[in-house]
């Protein structure tokens, strides 16, 4: 076996060279990288470009901000998730 196969999170797998992030990972980063004009854009982005439920993005994206892969790929883009991650947690 020459690669590792990686688990997309919605039953589809993916093949991902070890120590990298998945296609589908690297498109949420980069879905995460842009923005929106208004409300609903962003969902609707989710679920033509990325085939996700919005509840499901986020849930993968969750996961993403701990994974220290996705914080080399785009050290920029996760820290700043996390930090909005954090002060939304410290408001509860």
């Amino acid at each position: 076996m020459g690669s590792a196969a990686g688990d997309a999170g919605d039953g589809r797998h993916e093949e991902r060279e070890p120590g990298r992030l998945a296609r589908r990972e690297q498109d949420i980063l980069a879905l995460e990288r842009r923005g929106f004009a208004g409300p609903g854009v962003k969902e609707r982005a989710i679920r033509e470009e990325l085939g996700l439920a919005p509840v499901r993005y986020y849930q993968l994206l969750n996961a993403l901000l701990d994974d220290p892969r996705a914080l080399a790929h785009d050290p920029v883009t996760v820290n700043r998730l996390r930090r909005v991650r954090d002060t939304r947690r410290a408001e509860r």
